[in-house]
């Protein structure tokens, strides 16, 4: 298996949207500890993302922009770039529901740019997809303005591979957690809000009906699938996931703490899934567990 340390020892142009958010900054700070001869750049509008996750290094340029601007920012123009990895889209369902506009603009207009700067510079791409489309037979990508956005946009990117050969890698991700994750505001992660509210010691709030389940898997472990998918590798279906789904309840009581239901969100989903099997391929297997993760917090 072809794993990503064999090209360290060339020059390369690394392209991120999205880079000054929660799997951007950590997957640039892996990136800068593994390749020496390394140009990053990081187009970010700060729509999640955070100027505390910027990381001083002269290896990495941070650009305070919009993917859907992509074609039309004159330094990122001027380089050629080896990949891209376009994780800088709109990421939440419930709340895709209150600002379909930020949506679409963010996902699709913004995705198309993106594919048209991978086809005319012949850069691979890497997208993060969603596995919350794989739920109830593929039926659940119909389920909210965001997880629609995001089924399009995979339906458009294997079009621009047929159309323009296009190379690229879809990683799909499940409930991302770990240090610098979001924990307040509207944006917020369910692992993020839970400790948070812990260490403040206020009730920790489970969305009803509480037996609705989600695979989560550490953002380490996350960063090590994406690159051991993404270079060399080609094509959809590479499902990033520790492969053991609890119930928000059950996770609630793993903090040994009072909480309280809150009204059902609308987008509600009674599981997460998607096929492992492309990853253990590679070889890539979860190595940190969420009951741990948890026992070190409390």
């Amino acid at each position: 298996i072809m794993h990503y340390f064999f090209i360290n020892i060339f020059h390369m142009n690394i392209l991120i949207t999205g880079g000054s958010g929660f799997i951007g900054s950590h997957l640039i700070k892996k990136l800068l500890e593994i390749y020496t001869n390394i140009q990053i750049f990081s187009i970010d509008n700060y729509l999640s993302g955070s100027k505390n996750n910027e990381i001083k290094d002269k290896r990495i340029i941070y650009l305070n922009n919009s993917s859907i601007n992509i074609n039309k920012i004159p330094i990122v123009n001027q380089v050629k770039f080896d990949i891209l990895f376009h994780f800088g889209e709109y990421s939440r369902i419930s709340t895709s529901f209150e600002e379909p506009n930020v949506v679409f603009e963010n996902n699709l207009t913004g995705t198309y740019q993106v594919l048209e700067f991978c086809r005319k510079n012949k850069c691979k791409l890497v997208y993060s997809g969603s596995s919350s489309i794989f739920g109830n037979n593929m039926n659940d990508q119909h389920h909210s303005p965001y997880s629609w956005s995001k089924a399009k946009n995979i339906e458009l990117i294997k079009n621009y591979h047929k159309w323009y050969n296009l190379q690229f890698t879809i990683v799909y991700f499940s409930n991302v957690y770990g240090a610098g994750q979001i924990s307040e505001g509207k944006y917020a992660t369910l692992i993020g809000i839970f400790e948070n509210l812990y260490k403040k010691k206020k009730l920790l709030t489970v969305v009803k009906p509480g037996t609705q389940k989600r695979d989560f898997t550490h953002i380490d472990d996350t960063i090590d699938g994406i690159l051991k998918a993404s270079i060399g590798y080609y094509g959809d279906g590479y499902v990033i996931r520790n492969g053991i789904q609890y119930s928000i309840l059950d996770i609630a009581k793993m903090f040994k703490t009072d909480f309280v239901f809150i009204d059902e969100q609308r987008g509600n989903r009674t599981q997460s899934s998607g096929s492992m099997e492309n990853m253990k391929k590679l070889g890539w297997k979860s190595k940190i567990n969420l009951k741990d993760y948890i026992n070190n917090i409390i």
